[in-house]
């Protein structure tokens, strides 16, 4: 099997693999922003094997992080057997982040990336030869994500994206790697389900991750619900398990489970699941704006 980077060079996985690791083998502590996800999975696993000694994996916990994802973030360090720190965050307390405008992902990754720093990268690396590194893919830079310009002002470095490796290729090594996310669906934090204009706080949170993990428990593997003003609940599944939820049953016993989570009202997206749709609301003035502040300095 064979991995293509996006500026055509094609390479064994094994090779993609061994490429990574020689990139991360030049930093001498490497600290991954890890989520658990793919992405950040693979940047671990090479930053343990390049540095096993130093490598550290740090995740964020705040209200948007969901339960099951931090159990699941803790399960895959020890899998991976990096060393793992839990580090609080602070989002809820910044205005910015609160609001939900566009730029939500740069407060949140401002304070994730600010927090690495001060509490961190000092006692870890005792200088500066400690270096953030994120899971950003190559494959991510085309979207509206206002976090990699967070990252840019922090100094992060993004290794999947300077060797040009996307999505299906960072899969591929997660799969050579045999690490169990390899085809984990994308599941991006809490908050990002909130439209904008709907302000951040800890009991909407706590209502979407209570409505997810209830449709997760009816078998749905890939879904959002999105949560709209007026304590709107918008559920989005793949569309061949659309018929599902309308199933007389079904349908009343996620009405009435929704309604005591606090939905006022429940709604099915009958386009189906498509991840980051809620950036369909932006502006195209705005995305081109982000896009551009966020790929100033890629490393």
């Amino acid at each position: 099997m064979a991995t293509r980077d996006d500026g055509g060079r094609t390479d064994s996985v094994a090779q993609t693999a061994a490429r990574l690791v020689t990139l991360l083998s030049r930093i001498e502590r490497p600290i991954v922003a890890f989520s658990g996800g793919v992405d950040s999975s693979v940047v671990a696993r090479a930053a343990q094997q390049a540095r096993p000694d130093h490598a550290l994996a740090v995740t964020g916990v705040g209200p948007a992080l969901a339960r099951a994802e931090r159990r699941a973030a803790r399960e895959l360090a020890r899998h991976i057997g990096i060393a793992h720190q839990e580090l609080i965050t602070a989002e809820l307390e910044n205005p910015g982040y609160v609001a939900n405008a566009p730029d939500r992902c740069y407060h949140c990754k401002s304070e994730l990336y600010g927090a690495i720093l001060r509490e961190l990268a000092r006692r870890h690396a005792g200088g500066e030869a400690a270096v953030i590194l994120s899971g950003a893919n190559a494959d991510d830079w085309g979207d509206h994500r206002p976090g990699l310009a967070a990252a840019s002002e922090a100094g992060v470095r993004h290794p999947l994206t300077e060797l040009g490796l996307g999505k299906a290729a960072v899969r591929a090594v997660a799969r050579y790697w045999n690490l169990p996310v390899w085809d984990k669906p994308a599941s991006p934090c809490l908050a990002s389900r909130l439209a904008y204009g709907v302000e951040v706080t800890a009991e909407r949170l706590a209502r979407v991750e209570a409505a997810e993990a209830y449709l997760r428990a009816q078998g749905f593997r890939e879904l959002r619900v999105r949560y709209l003003a007026g304590d709107e609940a918008r559920i989005e599944v793949p569309l061949e398990e659309l018929s599902r939820l309308c199933q007389p049953e079904r349908r009343n016993d996620l009405v009435a489970t929704f309604k005591r989570i606090g939905f006022r009202y429940v709604c099915l997206d009958l386009e189906g699941f498509r991840s980051g749709n809620l950036n369909q609301l932006i502006g195209v003035e705005e995305l081109s704006r982000w896009r551009q502040t966020a790929s100033a300095d890629v490393r």
